[in-house]
């Protein structure tokens, strides 16, 4: 019998199956592998005892696709991919991308833009008044009023304009598995509103928590902006599952009700998500169309944590899965290393052990789990705070444990290192291997800008932080006799960038003579502090004005001077300095980034915006 979840009447025959519990509708092609939301959901519902089939990719011009495994026994759940589906198809400049990773043989175009609604939309269409529960990246940052870059508007809550009968933010788990205990003991899916980590319409005021924190409503955020981050900063503030008390938002003459988040699973717990059955690949339909291109990153990739602490404004992380770290045990990891060494294509590497943050095994602090995380202060920002517990230890012994399994050759960290944390650690252990072991020719890393003045906004640590990092990493590789450089990432027009800070990180790639090949712009998607800051000019944690890179042109200006080498960006580059005022870096002198014009072949790059 195929051992993968059924996505046709033909697997339910098999499995002699009449009806199913749940039916799981994803944006993503059906790849069973822990990386991926829709498995560890699905296959958490079958160990609790739940029959789950799949829809995956379903065509959205009708109602057929949504109907192929009949109506479920309690309920569909949604969830439109690992990737937010609207960040998936477009670029920041609002192109639209050929490729989609996430769709067999990476094609784009498999599914629709705000896929969540769209495939709710059809399932009410088909079946009426079937229990409908979202989840996944796309829902949790849009589970209030939110701005959206895309229709540069503010947008309902997604469970508004989905019709939506409960919202999972978060990793849910644990609360998909109490929505289905309550639907299975015939509570009605209106009545199911005291679920940590969910959401619900409420239509009687009378009914709303009594603890709750209303945020501004709907026509207050869409219409001024002050209101907007005021509603950013209270949700942060309530972001943790130990204080948080419930939220409220008025839309009309609804309430978008959220229950404080769900509490972290325990070590105990995430070890038994990643021990349950996944078949660790694409469902076998996809084979003639050259697999899911997405599963090649992470296949013999080991995820070793969740949650983050380092609070950087641009990631909606700590709006998703939490500030409070949690990891598996070394045995659940090497149980699982041990199973991947035993597949047909394994080569001897494992590609990656980490998660959010790689070098985070534990909550940033002892107190972090009996009060929460801190409500007005960052662990790391603006300097790690005193409370900050520094020890690399474990994760240094656990990786020593895995270089000496049978048949391992290398054991690579990919997942990003977040070196302020690194260089609080009195002990270079952890620095010295991680150069010795783990990487190949260099080391990858998010410094991000080194204008102190944009990592400010970016909520990012002071750009000497980075140079001393950089000073022991080289020290310690000329210790080994190892020729291994840093790449570091960096980010272009984030709020609070001006153009002379972007020219000031002109200058830094000059000096160090980094020439990178990729930059990124800075990506308004919902959720993030930072989006806020570019939507309303307010950073909401001080509620105070912040400039703005918005203009098309100035955009694509601090992108080019990130790339000034390239002779495509010479116009870019050559009016950028003169609007900042750095014509002393037009010249022949080797601290000049472009020659003047007459020297230079002029290039006319397309500067019309488009999407």
């Amino acid at each position: 019998m195929n051992k993968f979840l059924p996505i046709s009447k033909k697997d339910l025959d098999l499995r002699g199956i009449k009806q199913l519990d749940f039916v799981y509708v994803i944006g993503d092609a059906y790849v069973d592998h822990p990386s991926f939301g829709h498995a560890i959901i699905s296959r958490v519902l079958e160990h609790n005892g739940y029959t789950v089939g799949i829809i995956s990719q379903p065509s959205w011009k009708s109602c057929d696709d949504f109907k192929i495994l009949g109506k479920p026994r309690l309920g569909f759940i949604v969830m439109s991919g690992n990737i937010d589906p609207m960040v998936n198809r477009y670029t920041v400049s609002k192109k639209v991308r050929n490729t989609d990773l996430y769709s067999p043989g990476g094609k784009g175009g498999m599914r629709p833009d705000r896929a969540t609604i769209v495939y709710c939309n059809k399932i009410r269409e088909a079946f009426g008044s079937v229990p409908i529960i979202i989840g996944g990246i796309e829902a949790s940052l849009r589970r209030f009023a939110h701005y959206d870059y895309w229709s540069n508007k503010v947008r309902r809550s997604i469970l508004i304009d989905s019709g939506a009968d409960l919202l999972i933010f978060g990793m849910g788990e644990r609360q998909i598995v109490e929505v289905a205990e309550l639907l299975d003991a015939e509570v009605p899916v209106s009545e199911i509103k005291g679920i940590l980590g969910t959401m619900y319409i409420e239509n009687d005021k009378n009914n709303l928590p009594y603890d709750a924190i209303s945020l501004p409503g709907f026509d207050m955020v869409s219409n001024d902006k002050k209101s907007y981050a005021a509603a950013t900063k209270i949700q942060y503030e309530e972001q943790d599952a130990v204080r948080g008390k419930p939220l409220v938002q008025l839309d009309n003459d609804r309430y978008i009700v959220q229950n404080p988040p769900a509490a972290p699973l325990s070590t105990e717990e995430l070890d038994d998500v990643y021990a349950l059955p996944y078949m660790r690949t694409y469902h076998p339909i996809y084979k003639k169309q050259g697999g899911v291109p997405a599963i090649n990153e992470v296949e013999f990739s080991i995820t070793s944590c969740r949650g983050c602490f380092g609070g950087c404004n641009f990631c909606a992380l700590t709006f998703h899965q939490g500030r409070t770290v949690t990891a598996r045990s070394h045995e659940s990891i090497i149980n699982e290393v041990e199973l991947l060494t035993e597949l047909k294509n394994f080569k001897g590497y494992i590609h990656d052990v980490g998660g959010p943050t790689a070098n985070f095994r534990f909550p940033s602090c002892e107190e972090q789990l009996q009060r929460g995380v801190c409500k007005n202060k960052q662990c790391l920002f603006p300097q790690p705070c005193k409370n900050l517990v520094v020890d690399h230890s474990d994760y240094i012994e656990l990786l020593r444990k895995l270089r000496k399994l049978p048949k391992i050759k290398k054991v690579f960290i990919r997942s990003g290192i977040r070196f302020d944390y690194l260089m609080s650690d009195k002990n270079d252990s952890f620095l010295y291997e991680l150069s010795k072991y783990h990487i190949s020719g260099q080391l990858k890393v998010a410094p991000e800008h080194i204008s102190d003045n944009v990592l400010k906004y970016m909520g990012k640590p002071k750009h000497e932080v980075f140079e001393k990092f950089s000073a022991k990493y080289k020290k310690i590789n000329e210790e080994l006799s190892k020729e291994q450089f840093l790449v570091p990432y960096l980010m272009s027009s984030h709020p609070g960038s001006t153009l002379k800070d972007a020219v000031k990180l002109a200058e830094y790639l000059r000096d160090t003579g980094h020439n990178p090949e990729q930059v990124q712009d800075f990506y308004p998607t919902p959720g993030s502090i930072s989006t806020c800051m570019y939507y309303t000019g307010i950073d909401p944690r001080t509620m105070t004005e912040v400039y703005v890179p918005k203009t098309y042109e100035e955009k694509q200006m601090q992108r080019a001077l990130l790339q000034y080498r390239n002779p495509k960006n010479y116009n870019l580059v050559l009016k950028a300095l003169k609007k900042a005022g750095r014509e002393d870096l037009i010249g022949f002198d080797s601290k000049c980034l472009i020659k003047p014009l007459g020297n230079k072949k002029i290039y006319k790059p397309d500067t019309k915006r488009r999407g």
